[in-house]
């Protein structure tokens, strides 16, 4: 089921008024079979992989709290990257092993599940936090089960923890009676509507964009053709993930369920750790955490924290995809990381450090995107050399701004304010003037062509 398809909301609209009709223990129960047909609704088989990883690792988390011992942790962690590995690397690396050294392995024929790259990193760093104490176990196998099958952001995260580590952890809140709060309706409206704004009206409208200028013969294209197609991308892939957590978090809020905030205007970054505190903030946040820091951080003085920078960038790269193209990407944001390191870093915010940021953070896109990483360098090479003004340039440019200038200025708004649901406190004016902005553009003009979410392959 699709967040922007009318089945989505009509099983949403059966659901939430069973759910509040139901005491503390049915509600879970009612909302782990409600997630299970949400995601068997692609495929039922996905469900033995989603109930495997959940009982094994509540019973992992029980053993490392009862009997703490580092060996239950690592087994916890290789089945889990096991799992990954079978489903989602294991062709690429047989074909690049075939490749380097003529071994041949035998090629598995599978299916990539939804979203399992979010819900094994979830599940797996319940595991991790208990051993860390920084939460408790679960206190039942069902509580468990909702903590990492919950539908609102099951697919594409946010990556919630189970403690407390990053805001209320959603564990708690799942074994805690919830209450219908007076802001809940509101504040989930909001996030709902914003959400479904990115993704139907500026995400899908310039996939079209996008996807017809990476299917192009390079010798077919100018540069300030590649470079809008970039642009178009930049904004396609935020606004079609944001849209995503944002949904999720105006559905999870109509259940009185708090997730957290995945982003928070990452395009006026004014530097790349300020982006990584802006971008896919519950995945940023994953690798610190188990990744970087375990590494040793910046502990070691520059060359280990260069180290420990590029490796964690370069393993983020590999999380999303099979491809030498997001190893190119993670490699390029670790440089980027390490090469802002050697710069003394100004306060404050200003124009022309969060241009050169967004152009450097555009240029990881075209890697990320690119079929290849020869079509990355094609379109390269066509940027710098063929810079030429063309009709359809100015087409493009004025497709972007029509679609994503709105929400940059929006945003920047909301940056002044400091606060991702000021709009809740402007003038019933202001906020119906947006409102009924947002309701039009979804009613006029929809993508003529629905597209998934960008982040469900990952």
């Amino acid at each position: 089921m699709l967040f922007n398809s009318w089945t989505f909301w009509a099983f949403f609209a059966i659901v939430l008024p069973l759910y509040w009709l139901l005491d503390h223990k049915r509600q879970n129960w009612f909302l782990i079979a409600a997630s299970y047909l949400f995601y068997g609704w692609w495929d039922w088989r996905f469900l033995i992989l989603i109930a495997f990883s959940t009982v094994m690792d509540y019973h992992l988390g029980r053993l490392v709290a009862a009997r703490p011992r580092k060996s239950w942790v690592v087994l916890s962690v290789v089945l889990n990257l096991a799992l990954l590995g079978v489903f989602k690397y294991y062709n690429f690396f047989a074909g690049e092993l075939a490749r380097a050294t003529g071994l041949s392995l035998p090629m598995l024929q599978l299916i990539l599940p939804v979203g399992i790259s979010f819900y094994t990193f979830q599940s797996m760093s319940y595991v991790l936090d208990i051993s860390r104490g920084v939460t408790q176990p679960a206190k039942s196998l069902a509580n468990f089960a909702l903590y990492v099958s919950f539908f609102p952001h099951l697919v594409a995260g946010p990556i919630m923890r189970s403690g407390n580590s990053m805001g209320k952890g959603l564990l708690k809140q799942l074994e805690a009676p919830r209450v219908y709060r007076d802001r809940d309706f509101q504040d989930g409206l909001y996030y709902i509507l914003l959400g479904l704004f990115k993704k139907v009206v500026i995400g899908d409208n310039l996939a079209t964009l996008v996807n017809g200028v990476f299917a192009a013969d390079p010798s077919k294209l100018t540069g300030l053709e590649v470079l809008c197609g970039v642009y178009a991308f930049a904004w396609q892939i935020y606004a079609d993930f944001s849209g995503y957590s944002s949904i999720a978090q105006g559905v999870a809020k109509w259940m009185g369920v708090d997730l957290m905030d995945n982003f928070k205007m990452p395009y006026l970054a004014v530097s790349p750790s300020d982006f990584w505190r802006r971008w896919h903030i519950s995945l940023s946040t994953w690798l610190r955490d188990y990744l970087y820091v375990p590494l040793g951080g910046s502990r070691g003085g520059k060359l280990l924290t260069y180290r420990n920078l590029m490796l964690t960038m370069i393993l983020g790269g590999i999380w999303h995809g099979a491809n030498w193209t997001f190893i190119a990407w993670g490699l390029l944001h670790g440089l980027i990381l390490c090469g802002y390191r050697l710069l003394p870093e100004p306060k404050g915010f200003s124009w022309w450090r969060a241009a050169v940021m967004f152009h450097l953070v555009c240029l990881g896109w075209l890697f990320f995107r690119a079929e290849s990483i020869g079509q990355a360098w094609a379109f390269l090479q066509l940027i710098v050399t063929r810079p030429e003004v063309t009709p359809l340039s100015v087409s493009m440019l004025s497709m972007l701004a029509f679609y994503a200038g709105p929400l940059f200025l929006f945003e920047l708004w909301v940056e002044r304010r400091k606060d991702m649901v000021s709009l809740e406190s402007a003038p019933m004016p202001a906020r119906a003037l947006v409102y009924a902005y947002a309701a039009l553009m979804l009613l006029f003009f929809p993508s003529p062509e629905v597209h998934e979410f960008i982040y469900f392959q990952f």
